[in-house]
């Protein structure tokens, strides 16, 4: 059975000699890193690349392609190599895509030399990044596993090598690039693209765009597996071993890179934009209307610092084509900050206890120094030093602090409505816009040392997995909320803002959302979206709703993905709508049979890739009934709380942040001035 991982996770191996496949959808790079127990890569013989293609038990393609085999003899690796790094990368100088953002999303498996697979992973959130570490074999205690690692480097080879810890990173990568290029030189040519009357020779893996996301392509050799994140950090298997986290809410762009470009326009069945309008030669992955060099910092617009004073803050004080890019930047750039901030700072107060633990060791090592009162001064001497370098600590955190906070008071009044928050201003002048943002506020987080400092949660647009609203009653941070009717009510209220903010941040026309409340129980927290009118229909109850509605999302998700493989988006059934679904699930799994249960996996599988999200409120113990069956649905969906919750872990450091839902403040009238608004535009646009 195949081991689906997410970022972070493990999985034994059980077989020495293996293939690494990959199936990228453009021209990929692919080389392989040995490293020693600690991770550390001795030297460039340690690197297999195109120019140098084997090593003992190990070797890569000698040029850039789509679909790459590595192939692996773990019993042939020497005994001084604990870690195979596999590596993607976009070839550099030869004028194709250079930012993950803008190709189709690299998909990886490790497989025996049958084909069967043993482990596979999505490599999903990467933007600006250029080349990443997708997966990383490692030995420990005698075995041999398989991690996803998913960690990006938007300054290439070059800065991956040197964060691996290789001197000579620069002329390494310099290397590769030039052999890569030499290779494609003498590669054939790319065919000119197809015209509207070829359609019907396409292949069946549609070419996607730079702005759609980079979402996982259905591709000739079988569907490639769901972009799946769990909430909850994966064990490391020992010291030295850093698990990189699952489920940051921004992804790990390097700070201060622009981030990707805004979503394309498209419905369901939007074609790739670069592919029209070219005469030839590779498809030009870049936006037409962009230039293709990064956009120059905005000119500050607040005066100069007193020397010996942090410069004031500015809105939008990052790159960007537009202000919400630059606002996104801005607000990922605060969420940076504050976890490494917070991470010296922690690791400033371990050092000084261990330090003072160390010292404390040596004065009761010694029979001497325990009698009289040489013990005490040395002991003294000790608590001393480490409140000394405590408080070093903290100072150097506060004042961190104080400047982000000082920035987070400029930047949350400028925000735009899909970033901000229900009780910013911003939404009392709200207008249906005229195109989808970048992102949406999904709410807060926040770190024990800076409880009052807030950083927005920002999800990118469209949605890449759907939501879970946990209402059970593990969901409470302190696990003090027993009251699990008042929990289910808040849980669904969270449900409902969430909605209404897809309904609001969209176009008129271009979203809409069902749902399925088989018993009702949902009604009085459903009110703003039936009273406004901005649903599809009325909330599905009883089994027959539930089937009904499940039918019918499932059959448009075959009908899109038909129609993508088969090359011929425009052979849709003519009135068909384009826009973006979303199905909220009320008490699931009440009302749901064993084959409402598998459509609600399938579409939580299959669905965002061709437009349809799904946002489950429920308790997981209730539906433990059906055991392991459904831990792939619990898998696909990002899980939030109702209630503030410390379940989400950054991919640097892995701290705990606490995430608080954005709520409606009790008594304001925001939600249904805004969904009106919603449900006018859309009379409007029928």
């Amino acid at each position: 059975m195949t081991a689906e991982l997410v970022r972070g996770q493990n999985h034994p191996l059980s077989q020495a000699r293996l293939e690494i496949r990959v199936s990228a959808g453009t021209p990929m790079v692919a080389a392989a890193t040995l490293g020693d127990e600690q991770g550390k890569i001795h030297g460039v013989e340690w690197v297999a690349h195109p120019g140098a293609p084997t090593l003992p038990g190990l070797e890569v393609s000698k040029q850039a392609a789509a679909d790459h085999r590595l192939a692996v003899d773990l019993d042939a690796m020497p005994e001084a190599v604990h870690r195979v790094s596999v590596l993607l990368a976009l070839p550099m100088g030869v004028g194709g895509p250079t930012r993950f953002g803008a190709v189709p999303t690299p998909f990886v498996a490790v497989t025996g030399l049958d084909g069967a697979e043993v482990a596979s992973y999505t490599v999903t959130g990467l933007e600006a990044e250029s080349a990443v570490v997708a997966l990383e074999l490692y030995r420990r205690q005698g075995a041999w596993k398989v991690r996803a690692i998913g960690q990006g480097y938007a300054d290439g080879l070059a800065g991956l090598f040197t964060d691996q810890g290789l001197p000579q990173a620069q002329q390494l990568a310099g290397s590769i690039n030039e052999a890569v290029a030499q290779g494609m030189a003498r590669s054939i040519p790319a065919p000119p693209p197809r015209t509207d009357g070829d359609r019907s020779r396409q292949t069946a893996a549609p070419a996607l765009g730079p702005d759609q996301g980079g979402q996982a392509s259905q591709g000739a050799t079988g569907p490639v597996p769901p972009q799946t994140s769990p909430y909850g950090a994966q064990t490391p298997d020992g010291p030295g071993q850093p698990t990189p986290q699952p489920n940051s809410p921004y992804g790990t762009p390097a700070q201060g890179q622009p981030a990707s470009q805004p979503p394309y326009q498209g419905g369901a069945g939007a074609t790739d934009p670069g592919q029209t309008g070219t005469s030839g030669g590779p498809i030009n992955y870049s936006h037409p209307r962009r230039q293709n060099a990064a956009p120059p910092p905005p000119p500050p617009t607040a005066p100069p610092a007193q020397p010996g004073q942090p410069a004031q803050p500015v809105a939008g004080d990052a790159t960007g084509w537009s202000m919400d890019e630059r606002l996104y930047n801005q607000v990922w750039g605060m969420f940076e900050d504050l976890a490494r901030t917070t991470a010296a700072y922690r690791s400033a107060v371990d050092f000084a206890e261990s330090r003072m633990d160390k010292e404390l060791d040596q004065v009761l090592s010694d029979p001497r120094s325990r009698i009289g009162g040489q013990g005490d001064a040395a002991r003294e001497a000790a608590q001393a030093k480490h409140t000394e370098l405590v408080n070093q600590a903290r100072e150097a955190l506060d004042r961190d602090l104080a400047q982000l906070t000082a920035e987070a008071e400029v930047v949350e009044p400028a925000l735009p409505p899909a970033y901000a928050r229900w009780d910013n201003p911003v939404w009392h002048g709200y207008r249906v816009p005229m195109e989808i943002p970048m992102a949406l506020r999904l709410g807060d987080l926040h770190l024990p040392e800076s409880d009052r400092l807030r950083i927005p949660m920002l999800v990118r647009l469209p949605l890449e997995r759907g939501l879970w609203i946990d209402s059970g009653r593990g969901s409470s941070l302190d696990g003090s909320f027993t009251d699990s009717h008042d929990l289910r009510r808040l849980a669904m209220e969270t449900a409902v803002a969430n909605a209404a903010r897809l309904l609001a941040v969209y176009p008129a026309g271009e979203f809409t959302v069902h749902v399925i409340d088989p018993a009702g129980s949902g009604a009085q927290a459903l009110a703003p979206l039936v009273q406004t009118g901005v649903l599809a229909a009325p909330p599905a109850v009883g089994a027959a709703g539930v089937a009904d509605v499940l039918g019918r999302l499932t059959q448009r998700v075959d009908l899109v993905q038909m129609a993508l493989r088969g090359g011929a988006p425009d052979s849709l059934p003519p009135g068909f709508d384009t826009s973006q679904q979303l199905l909220i699930v009320n008490d699931f799994p009440h009302g749901f049979d064993d084959r409402a249960v598998n459509q609600l996996r399938y579409l939580a599988d299959e669905g965002p890739a061709v437009g349809v999200h799904l946002m489950m409120v429920a308790d997981r113990e209730e539906a433990a009934g059906y055991g392991p069956l459904l831990d792939p649905l619990w898998r696909a969906l990002m899980r939030l709380t109702p209630v503030p919750d410390d379940h989400l872990a950054d991919p640097w450091v892995g701290h705990a942040w606490t995430y608080e839902p954005s709520l409606v403040p009790p008594g304001s009238q925001v939600l249904q001035q805004v969904l009106s608004q919603v449900a006018a535009a859309r009379t409007h646009y029928r």
